[in-house]
């Protein structure tokens, strides 16, 4: 690891391993894994995967609370077109850190403090008033998660909101940034070896 939040990074999901390892409800596994391998996916530019089949229902429906907007996303359509405006921009390198998650049939909740690498041109675009816009920022949020998931253990959809008053934005050290190209070389190894449950 050579960057200060590479370690933090790669090790997003280390409280959730744990919990799959002590875990013997299957169908809850099997909802813990997909949000695991959802996660991954989405921050390797592998979106697409996550789309499949296998991994979400036909319509999956997105609702995104935050910096006081709602994101309203309903069907493939047009969440892809929202995993695209992100990795396009390179505003794709996001993880959770302090993770607390609690399991049911229904799906899962969470909640955690996030981090995200946002380009200056990506700020600017949103309206942000930020003085290095040549620079990638940080933005830092405590986050709470709500995603339900069907009886195949397929996601529904996202809900997600920002906690009022929890964002900060912070400016690191361009050798500490993150990038889409360095978050897939981190997570490659992670993406197809999940946790063992027990038996």
């Amino acid at each position: 690891m050579t960057g200060k939040y590479e370690q933090s990074f790669v090790q997003m999901f280390n409280g959730l391993d744990a919990m799959v390892r002590s875990m013997s409800n299957r169908h809850h596994i099997r909802i813990l894994l997909n949000y695991r391998r959802h996660g991954l996916l989405e921050v390797s530019q592998r979106w697409q995967e996550i789309l499949a089949p296998d991994m979400s229902v036909a319509q999956p429906q997105y609702q995104i609370d935050v910096n006081g907007q709602r994101l309203l996303m309903r069907g493939r359509d047009e969440v892809a077109g929202f995993y695209d405006q992100l990795s396009s921009s390179g505003a794709i390198v996001l993880w959770p850190t302090d993770q607390v998650i609690a399991v049911a049939d229904w799906g899962f909740a969470s909640e955690s403090t996030f981090f995200h690498f946002l380009p200056g041109a990506a700020l600017l675009a949103q309206g942000e008033q930020i003085e290095h816009p040549e620079r990638t920022y940080l933005e830092k949020r405590k986050v709470a998660m709500v995603w339900h998931y069907d009886q195949d253990a397929r996601m529904i959809g996202e809900h997600v909101y920002q906690m009022p008053g929890s964002r900060e934005l912070l400016l690191p050290d361009p050798g500490d940034v993150i990038s889409p190209t360095r978050a897939r070389e981190l997570l490659a190894p992670l993406i197809d070896n999940p946790p063992v449950a027990l038996q």
